[in-house]
């Protein structure tokens, strides 16, 4: 039995988020999971640093795995062909980026040093056509300096029971913020940021 931990990236558009559904629903773990069994004929059960909701993307995904794959050799980069392979056949937009063999005491959600998240304003009047989903969209003049002066009242550590799902498992409430940076990009030549 060896344990594999996957570096993942994924367009959420298609997906009810990470965590797996009822039959039909389609989400990223399922689709992972799936095609992990395509290739290997084990059902195994995916474990992951932290679930992302519906619509959500992510880059550098951390997820784990035990698979049993009997004398024969498997090294990270056939396992990671392998998944993908299944995974572009399925028609799914979620690739394995990295896949390498961990310690059996590896856990994906528990040994995560910190996460990060990135969100994105196209700040201009005209809609996005080749971001549109990828992005939030505002026509009207942002307080840049307002949003940063606010931000930093969220940083520190702070209860979030308020913003908690009744069935949640995390050990505390409390979470901390150790950054909140703003960056002003150019993202056009027609004055979009």
């Amino acid at each position: 039995m060896q344990r594999w931990k996957l570096t993942l990236e994924y367009c959420g558009m298609s997906y009810a988020g990470w965590q797996r559904q009822e039959e039909g629903i389609p989400s990223v773990q399922r689709a992972v999971e799936d095609a992990i069994a395509a290739f290997s004929g084990q059902r195994i059960t995916l474990h992951v640093a932290g679930r992302t909701d519906a619509g959500v993307h992510a880059r550098g995904q951390v997820a784990h795995f035990d698979l049993d794959y009997g004398d024969r050799a498997l090294d990270g980069h056939n396992l990671l062909k392998a998944i993908n392979a299944h995974l572009k056949m399925a028609g799914h937009h979620v690739a394995v980026i990295a896949a390498e063999p961990v310690a059996p005491e590896f856990h994906a959600r528990f040994d995560a040093v910190n996460k990060l998240y990135c969100y994105r304003i196209l700040n201009r009047q005209g809609q996005p056509a080749l971001d549109a989903g990828r992005l939030w969209h505002i026509r009207r003049r942002l307080d840049v300096e307002a949003m940063q002066a606010a931000a930093r009242h969220l940083l520190g550590k702070h209860d979030f029971t308020t913003f908690r799902d009744s069935d949640c498992q995390a050990k505390s409430p409390e979470k901390t913020i150790d950054r909140l940076d703003f960056e002003i990009l150019p993202y056009d030549d027609s004055g979009g940021r």
